[in-house]
């Protein structure tokens, strides 16, 4: 399985952006699915996870009641959708797939396939 994000860009401190991740095969609804991001010289970081089909969320405490994650497993797509940005949100944004189901997994190396990033800019 592979996948393409999409939506990344450049906003506002306090502005909304929505993250798209697609993916092609499938097997898509098998997969729970994550978003990771980047900052420059820090280490990738747990964002947001969904379980395979949706029904289940978990979030990191710095996102958590601005940024909602969801997936529509008949377009093969996971979202984030990211309000009130901060200027610590700027990094590079990742989806990414696990074939464990559930949450509570939130390193980078339990995920098994990885989409090339998309980057997110937050301007003062």
């Amino acid at each position: 399985v592979q996948f393409v994000e999409s939506g990344g860009g450049l906003v506002q401190a306090g502005g909304s952006l929505r993250l798209s991740c697609a993916a092609s095969g499938r097997t898509f609804s098998n997969y729970a699915m994550g978003w990771f991001r980047q900052a420059p010289g820090k280490e990738r970081e747990f964002v947001a996870r969904i379980t395979s089909r949706g029904d289940s969320t978990d979030y990191a405490d710095s996102v958590k009641g601005r940024f909602t994650m969801s997936r529509d497993n008949a377009k093969n797509t996971v979202y984030l959708q990211m309000n009130s940005l901060k200027l610590e949100d700027m990094a590079v944004y990742y989806c990414a797939a696990d074939r464990w189901d559930g949450l509570g997994r939130v390193k980078d190396f339990q995920y098994g396939y990885w989409g090339q990033g998309t980057q997110v800019t937050v301007s003062s």
